[in-house]
């Protein structure tokens, strides 16, 4: 589509423009070529966006210049509209794979594709144009909702409960057993995982991730939550909606994170603990309690960001604070 069409479908307005290119893709500054657009948002591509041969870069209202810009409220949500139409991903014909196992109890609703070696046990209910790819398993009981897709080797135990639109990535286990164990004398006394794990709509899990089942209960996951890879989220967490967990964060058992809250990488949370709606916990914070809603928090023990930057600066000085601590003590 031309330049032109591809702002009205996106609602941008046009600056700059000598011309009306044909675009055909989408790319990054420093790789899009004059027949594709890109977007900018971090001045520290600064330097790439004024040597981009983009036909086009979508902006924000505060940047200025005199290159062809698409004019947007949000230019990295716009840039993910126009990558989708540009990218096709794989379509997925209606049907069941014959190596595929689907229990005869099984109810599978309309339009699945059922790939090579899926498994799908007793008394499991999934809904309409679900995907599963090859080698997933779903365990008996699971009730999973409509636009199911499930990567390659993904797995649902038993009785969890999925609702529409769940995407699960490759690797990802939903429902695997909570890690408790009671002493006993000299070994450990494995406490059976009684309970779920629900995942709201429209929640994405990424490669790798696992969500336990609770010992009693269940682990809630609500609706738009994001997770991405290698996280844990321990027996018995509840996470709120809108929230957004990013790579290797571990929460505890038991950990409330509430609505619209923001997990950075690596952040650790101990068991028990509440962290309150629209909270932020930068990269690698450790978090041993409570955080109130609202609190940005860095470092370990969790304090305010703010705090935390004041501290690491000193930080930075410790070894001149003690040589000039020497110094004055000679000096006595």
């Amino acid at each position: 589509m031309n330049l032109s069409n591809l702002a009205a479908a996106l609602k941008l307005t046009i600056e700059n423009a000598s011309s009306d290119p044909e675009i055909t893709g989408v790319a990054t500054l420093e790789d899009a070529t004059p027949s594709q657009i890109s977007f900018f948002t971090n001045p520290r591509y600064a330097e790439q966006m004024k040597s981009s041969k983009a036909a086009a870069v979508i902006v924000d209202k505060k940047w200025a210049g005199d290159r062809t810009v698409l004019r947007s409220d949000n230019p990295y949500l716009d840039f993910a509209r126009a990558l989708e139409m540009f990218y096709q991903p794989p379509k997925y014909a209606a049907g069941v794979h014959p190596t595929a196992v689907v229990d005869a109890s099984a109810k599978i609703g309309a339009r699945a594709h059922i790939g090579p070696y899926v498994v799908i046990d007793a008394d499991v209910v999934i809904g309409d144009d679900a995907v599963l790819l090859a080698h997933t398993v779903i365990y008996r009981g699971a009730r999973i909702g409509n636009n199911f897709f499930a990567h390659a080797g993904a797995i649902v135990r038993e009785f969890c409960q999925l609702g529409d639109n769940v995407i699960l990535q490759n690797g990802v286990i939903i429902g695997a057993d909570g890690f408790g164990f009671a002493r006993e004398g000299d070994h450990w006394h494995k406490i059976v995982q009684s309970g779920r794990t629900v995942l709201g709509d429209w929640v994405e899990v990424q490669a790798n991730a696992t969500v336990d089942r609770a010992t009693i209960g269940e682990t809630r996951v609500d609706r738009e939550v994001k997770i991405d890879n290698f996280v844990q989220v321990g027996h018995g967490c509840t996470v709120g909606e809108g929230t957004m967990i990013c790579s290797q964060t571990g929460l505890s058992g038991s950990t409330h994170v509430g609505k619209n809250v923001i997990l950075a990488g690596q952040v650790g949370v101990a068991g028990h603990c509440t962290i309150g709606d629209g909270a932020i916990a930068t990269a690698q914070t450790g978090i041993p309690n409570d955080v109130p809603a609202g609190a940005m928090v860095s470092g370990y023990p969790a304090i305010d960001n703010k705090q935390w930057l004041r501290s690491v600066a000193v930080f930075n000085k410790l070894p001149e604070l003690a040589r000039t601590l020497r110094k004055l003590s000679r000096q006595d």
